[in-house]
């Protein structure tokens, strides 16, 4: 058959390209008896097999024999170029391809031993498989463009290296020398690259074809990657007898002039092929590129005449093209007629925040389904705020799936893999230990009630200060909460967890999945995050076991963290079938009657490009690789061809997560385009304005600072000496903790409170007085009995025993004084109501008089407080013992004194100091000896008759200027009436 020129079309953005694509195959390939079944498509990815077969079967009518799809290439590299071309029979005598993950573990042996000599030592751990993952993916992007990593040391290259700084000239040497111990290792095992094997397969089948030219047609569509292999490739099928290539979005119309402007991008006779000024943002440049490496001339291009169900207005495609002008021909704006600018069913959706954004792309979506058979797609590359669109649309029992899934280590099964990792990497703390246990996936089923009973109760027990690393530490929580039994079952299956040292990865695997299956039992893999899961433990298991990969546990976490973060967990089908939710790459040939194009900025769409660590920029220009800015390109491409719907919304949000956001530039040139006047047009205001309206209800009537009035039953209450404090200065305070009887509760692994400390030296001292041993010995003894975490222990420790010794110095210096009650209880009956206390120590006189002494780890109250009424634990604790609420001592006392254990410049030890509240010598606030008990009997008396026997109101923050606790200040939801005046 005689051959032709390259048969190359392009389908218009406004023309849909699956549905167009469709359309026109059916009545140039269709046979009545076969159907399509002799026609080869050559797709770039599998989602573009999904998205053709739909368009198939939309347009087929009647039955239809489908034609043989197969994958054969994709823009990004992270993704893979395309399946083994099995109809082609061209495999045999290609060596086969190493595995990703072997290859990332041999990297990353390879790593530590090059890095080995360096001062710094080489990185281990997550860190050393994260650098490894960098070397093979600039190993891939040098095979892709059909470079050999050798051709780093040819005289342009070192040209270029020669001017760089050292950092880049080491990280190259860096990956030569790691790339050369891989391709050795590569011929010991007669295997290749997985991209050279593609590029191998590309060059069998193109030269096969164009030696015997297939008697069924092929065609490639869709493919627009521009790795030299498959630019050849595709121009072979171009020239074939019943061959085509069909491109998306290439813009026909575009001036020559304004064409020329894009760059050499790859041109023959350029050189270099990437010079540095070519537009490799614009959104056809790599289809230049592309052309360039087939050998095409722009010229030689067909417009491709079908259109498809889902077809826009023809001049958008016009606007389309205006839009992207690069920066010469976009001064033609100017002059440009309205007509030519206007974006007819295109809107502007600008929100305050991503919640409004998908509140509003929601309410969109909804509006758009009351039309019967009006296909709606949501497209952000946020998949943030995809998930945050499809929990609105719930409001309305719409399942929209976010076909571009979630990573892996956000899955419910994944996320339990890693509380696994982070228990063995912490030792059992408190944390993720309690996250485990109460992990949906953990004992599902009938018994899942008792474990949880169990696991509360265990938590509530463990909350505080982080205990001692290891489950051992943790048996006292678990007794105290009498959960002994069930802990027992908890510790025998972590136990093997928490070895400690570098172990083989394969192993820790091993011990993980172990613990897993005994906590989850086959849960963990049912679902399709769980069989994700599973492939990528078994994956990691095989390879990590054959090359002996060894990592500390510390790393696991972040190991694991960042290969889950490479799965995505895609949602099996189910959701509305008129609505979807894409990401950028799922996106692409798909075609809707509205489309949504959310998350329009910079940093999001277009993504902010990252920069080779190891090849500096230069470097891949000489060598003809595109640079990072590269993608920026594609994600123009990705918006041009969207912008082809007959209904388009443009959505972004002033705010994102992190701050205010900068407006995509993409979005910016829309607005440029259109100008003031008819950009006006174009805001949606009204979407917004309702996602604003739909949860503004009326607005809550003003929340009253809290007055609480108890019966008097409720209010006759035992009252403490420091709960009277807290009565007079907060009166809200006392009600909700002696009243309500609240308390509150510590965090987990919560940092050491004064209250903590305080509970400590008290121990401390009264076994001190009590028994008379050495004080270094008791500290010790009571930290390690607290059962706290040892670097708590190890930094406070000093400054206890500091001020300890302080103590135990000033009691021995005073032999006159004898202490005589060491924490001990009492309670009083007056006028009805117990009042009760603890009194650090009494010391005896030597006159008989008693010295009342109470022990505070940091500031004492000042004189002010104690005269106002608002630090009355002294005077109060004086009036007991006048009345014989501490057994065994009955008497007066006349010293009156607060020992702080804080820091002190006056201390010997640099700690610890007295201070009395009794007016004497120069101060000038406290109260006098002889007023200190009656003002101790008057405020007493003052606080029994307004609140406890009285019917005065236990008003919020009634002295509010004076210190206290913010303990129940949620409850009484201060911030919302605190500042608006007084009591309301």
């Amino acid at each position: 058959m005689e051959r032709k020129g390259p048969q190359v079309y392009s389908i218009a953005a406004h023309r849909g390209f699956a549905d167009a694509l469709v359309a026109g195959l059916l009545p140039r390939y269709s046979d009545l008896e076969v159907g399509l079944a002799r026609l080869t498509l050559l797709l770039p990815s599998t989602r573009a097999v999904r998205t053709v077969s739909e368009a198939f079967i939309r347009l087929s009518g009647a039955g239809l024999l489908m034609p043989r799809m197969a994958v054969v290439g994709d823009l990004d590299l992270d993704e893979t170029l395309g399946a083994l071309l099995d109809p082609l029979g061209a495999g045999a005598a290609i060596p086969p391809a190493a595995d990703p993950t072997r290859r990332l573990f041999k990297l990353a042996e390879f790593v530590g031993l090059e890095m080995a000599d360096r001062e710094s030592g080489a990185p281990r751990g997550a860190a050393q498989i994260r650098l490894a993952r960098q070397i093979a993916m600039a190993i891939d992007r040098l095979l892709v463009e059909n470079i050999d990593p050798e051709a780093l040391w040819q005289e342009r290259v070192l040209q270029v290296l020669a001017d760089l700084s050292r950092h880049w000239l080491d990280n190259t040497r860096l990956f030569a020398r790691v790339h050369a111990r891989w391709r050795d290792n590569l011929r010991a095992r007669g295997e290749i690259d997985a991209a050279a094997r593609r590029n191998r397969l590309f060059a069998r089948a193109a030269e096969r074809w164009r030696a015997e030219p297939p008697a069924t047609p092929i065609v490639a569509a869709g493919v627009t990657s521009a790795a030299p292999a498959l630019a050849e490739l595709l121009r072979v099928v171009s020239e074939l007898p019943e061959g085509a290539v069909i491109l998306p979005d290439l813009d026909l119309s575009m001036p020559d002039a304004v064409w020329d402007e894009l760059g050499h991008a790859g041109a023959p006779d350029a050189d270099p092929p990437l010079a540095r000024g070519d537009a490799v943002t614009h959104p056809q440049y790599h289809l230049k590129l592309l052309l360039n490496r087939m050998g095409v001339a722009r010229g030689e291009v067909q417009p491709w005449h079908r259109a498809g169900l889902g077809k826009g207005p023809p001049e958008r495609s016009h606007a389309i093209s205006n839009l992207f002008l690069p920066p010469e021909a976009s001064k033609a704006w100017v002059s440009l007629p309205a007509d030519k600018r206007r974006l007819s069913g295109v809107r502007l959706l600008e929100t305050a925040n991503p919640e409004e954004e998908a509140q509003a792309i929601a309410l969109l979506v909804r509006e758009a389904l009351a039309e019967p058979e009006k296909r709606i797609a949501v497209v952000t590359p946020d998949r943030g705020l995809a998930r945050r669109v499809v929990q609105h649309l719930r409001r309305w029992h719409i399942e929209a799936d976010d076909s571009a899934g979630r990573p892996l280590s956000q899955t419910t099964a994944g996320r339990l893999f890693l509380l696994l990792a982070e228990v063995a990497a912490e030792q059992a703390a408190p944390v993720p230990l309690v996250a485990l246990l109460k992990h949906p996936l953990v004992r599902m089923g009938e018994g899942r009630a008792d474990w949880l009973d169990n696991a509360r109760a265990f938590e509530l027990a463990l909350r505080g200060p982080r205990p001692a690393p290891g489950l051992e530490s943790l048996r006292k929580d678990a007794d105290a909460a009498r959960t002994g039994a069930w802990w027992s079952e908890v510790e025998a299956i972590l136990a093997p967890l928490l070895a400690e040292g570098s172990q083989r990865l394969a192993d820790l695997l091993d011990t993980l999945v172990t613990a897993g299956e005994a906590l989850c039992g086959t849960a963990l893999w049912a679902r399709e995050d769980g069989r994700a899961l599973s492939m990528l433990v078994e994956d990691l298991r095989l390879h990590a076991r054959e090359t002996g990969f060894v990592i500390d546990p510390a790393e696991l976490p972040a190991a694991l963290r960042e290969a889950m973060d490479q799965v995505a967990v895609r949602p099996p089908y189910g959701g509305h079938p008129r609505v979807a939710i894409y990401g950028l790459l799922e996106a692409r040939m798909t075609r809707a009657d509205l489309v949504i194009c959310a998350g329009l900025n910079e940093g999001t769409w277009p993504a902010t490009p990252s920069l080779d660590p190891l090849l500096a920029p230069p470097v891949l220009r000489a060598l003809g690789v595109p640079g990072a800015d590269f993608r920026i390109g594609l994600s123009a491409h990705d918006l041009a061809g969207l912008l082809g719907a007959p209904e388009v919304v443009l959505s972004r949000s002033e705010r994102d997560v992190q701050g205010p956001a900068i407006p995509s530039r993409f979005l910016l040139r829309v607005k440029a385009l259109l100008g003031r006047d008819l950009g006006k047009g174009h805001e949606d205001r009204e979407t917004v304005a309702l996602a604003r309206a739909l949860d503004d209800g009326e607005p809550a009537p003003l929340y009253p600072q809290p007055q609480p009035r108890p019966s008097a039953e409720q209010r006759l209450v035992r009252v403490s000496v420091t709960g009277l404090d807290r009565l007079r200065s907060d009166p809200y305070q006392f009600y909700a903790s002696e009243i309500l009887q609240l308390r509150d509760l510590d965090s987990l692994d919560a940092e050491p409170t004064p209250q903590w400390r305080g509970i400590a030296a008290h121990k401390v001292l009264e076994t001190w007085h009590k028994t008379g041993r050495p004080m270094l010995e008791i500290a010790d003894e009571v930290l390690a009995e607290m059962n706290h975490h040892p670097l708590t222990r190890a930094l406070w420790r000093p400054r206890l025993i500091k001020a300890l010794e302080w103590a135990e110095a000033e009691i021995a210096a005073n032999p006159e004084r004898m202490p005589t009650l060491i924490e001990q209880k009492g309670e009083w009956l007056y006028r009805g109501v117990t009042i009760r206390g603890k009194a650090d120590r009494i010391d005896k006189l030597a006159d008989g008089t008693l010295a009342v002494v109470d022990y505070k780890t940091g500031m004492p109250p000042s004189g002010r407080q104690v005269a106002e009424g608002y630090a009355l634990q002294l005077g109060t604790t004086g009036l007991m013992l006048l009345n014989s609420a501490f057994k065994g001592l009955q008497g007066t006392a006349t010293v009156f004194e607060y020992w702080s254990l804080a820091k002190s410049s006056k201390s010997d030890t640099g700690f610890g100091y007295i201070s009395t509240p009794i007016l004497t010598g120069n101060r000038r606030s406290g109260i006098s000896l002889e007023d200190f008990l009656p003002e101790a009997q008057r405020y007493l008396d003052d606080a029994l008759d307004r609140w406890i026997l009285g019917e005065e109101p236990f008003t919020a923050r009634l002295n509010p200027n004076v210190a206290g606790y913010d303990t129940f200040d949620q409850l009484m939801r201060l911030d919302e009436w605190q500042g608006r005046g007084g009591p309301a």
